[in-house]
């Protein structure tokens, strides 16, 4: 009796240990059915155009000849235009049919399958199209009467690691478009986000007014928006196994491309994260000195009329109507204390028109 008590007792486990085994292989191929299902939604090899169809749109729009010189002289007149009447709808304009992302792409596209000759190609037209850019526009705000440096022209002279960020995935969703079947209004959007010619036509109109600081800020700005697209260029391409045109490249030549690619980048992005943190340190400061501002609105009977926020000198300036003793005013700057102002100059004062 023991004994048939023992052999159904170890069958019994048995049974139940297989039942676990099978539930968990039943458990794993849903999973890796799942995964592979997600998979496929996110592959890009789904629709990606044939091999021979990308190379030719790419090696197309790299030239600079016939009707895509004329579509370059128009943006740059039409942005140009449109930085100098402060008018976002007619800079959108000039964006979307500029044809700078070409040969920036041709760069990414060479670099990736080591075909030089195109390389060559692709950073000769690039350098046309910039400096008859640059000339372009120099030459327009030289003569324009309206030279002022307004909202459009100054937020293109300050560049941060967030135009790093637009620029490199406006770079990636350009060359996915360039590489799919489903090209849509891709293409335009990407133009839109990574805006390669308003801050050449700003970088003119610091060299036609003389400021220094505005071009060499538009300048690295377009620096910026070129390394990205062209480096998002070459991670896709080599992602998607674009076939390498040029055979026979030693091993010791694709390393060098690769580092001087590096360089490049490095020596590109790294100001930019500087200024991002100015940026978020403005940023940070603007809202503390918001918030304090807020909170001495009335001080004893006191009403503020007027402040004025200073970032770049971290500066307040805080103008009251009634009379303020000096105990006041000292109340006032000590109350700085508690929003992170310690280092901000607090420049009281006072009316009596209340």
């Amino acid at each position: 009796m023991k004994f048939c008590i023992f052999f159904s007792t170890i069958f019994l486990h048995k049974t139940t240990i297989l039942n676990d085994f099978s539930y968990i292989r039943k458990k794993q191929y849903r999973l890796t059915s799942m995964l592979k299902r997600f998979l496929s939604y996110i592959d890009l090899r789904g629709q990606k155009e044939k091999f021979d169809e990308i190379d030719e749109y790419i090696r197309e729009s790299v030239s600079f000849r016939g009707t895509n010189i004329w579509i370059l002289a128009c943006a740059i007149v039409i942005a140009s235009i449109g930085l100098n009447t402060n008018s976002t709808a007619v800079v959108i304009g000039a964006m979307l049919i500029s044809p700078l992302m070409g040969p920036i792409n041709g760069m990414g596209y060479s670099i990736a399958t080591y075909d030089l000759t195109l390389l060559r190609h692709s950073i000769k037209n690039f350098a046309f199209a910039v400096a008859a850019s640059v000339a372009v526009s120099t030459a327009y705000f030289a003569i324009t009467p309206v030279d002022a440096a307004n909202s459009e022209l100054l937020a293109r002279t300050s560049p941060t690691i967030f135009d790093v960020l637009i620029a490199l995935f406006g770079g990636f969703a350009g060359i996915i478009a360039v590489s799919s079947t489903q090209k849509g209004n891709i293409i335009p959007g990407v133009a839109i986000a990574t805006a390669l010619m308003p801050p050449l036509c700003t970088a003119g109109f610091g060299l036609a007014t003389g400021q220094l600081t505005l071009f060499l800020g538009a300048f690295y700005l377009f620096a910026i928006n070129t390394v990205c697209i062209a480096f998002a260029a070459t991670i896709v391409s080599r992602l998607l196994k674009f076939p390498i045109r040029r055979k026979g490249i030693s091993e010791e030549r694709k390393k060098r491309i690769a580092r001087i690619m590096s360089i490049v980048i490095v020596v590109t992005i790294m100001p930019s994260i500087y200024l991002g943190y100015l940026l978020v340190r403005e940023e940070k400061f603007r809202a503390n000195a918001g918030e304090y501002i807020e909170e001495v609105g009335v001080y004893n009977g006191n009403h503020l009329l007027k402040s004025n926020i200073h970032v770049k000198r971290r500066d307040i300036l805080l103008i009251y109507g009634g009379s303020l003793t000096e105990a006041d005013k000292a109340g006032i700057r000590a109350r700085a204390q508690s929003f992170s102002l310690d280092e901000t100059t607090i420049r009281i004062d006072q009316t009596d028109e209340y």
